[in-house]
């Protein structure tokens, strides 16, 4: 089976989310950005499966934090973008802008 390495959808939005938000990328702040700035309101076992496709395809790591009372004792899982991962957002924004460049009907059509 070929590994893909490119980004879906769901998981360049994920992984564009994680790095906006810095050191407090966890899923319930990943889930707000993407309600607020993508208009998209996506469930949180959606949002940790795209992680765990972004971290075997080595585009973020994660860490546990410290357990808090507010989780019932339960720690977050942090994550943070590798290298590889900007390197394929970069990759993904220059792909799309030759595909919309190349649109006429597009060009002056308000998003």
């Amino acid at each position: 089976m070929i590994e893909r390495k490119y980004l879906g959808e769901l998981e360049l939005m994920v992984l564009l989310a994680v790095v906006r938000l810095g050191n407090d990328a966890y899923g319930v702040p990943i889930a707000k950005e993407l309600l607020l700035l993508a208009k998209r309101d996506v469930s949180a076992g959606s949002i940790y499966a795209a992680l765990e496709r972004l971290e075997s395809k080595g585009y973020v790591t994660s860490s546990l934090g410290e357990p808090t009372s507010e989780r019932g004792g339960r720690a977050k899982r942090y994550f943070e973008a590798t290298s590889s991962g900007v390197k394929a957002l970069r990759k993904t924004r220059a792909a799309l802008t030759r595909l919309w460049n190349g649109v006429p009907m597009l060009k002056e059509a308000a998003l």
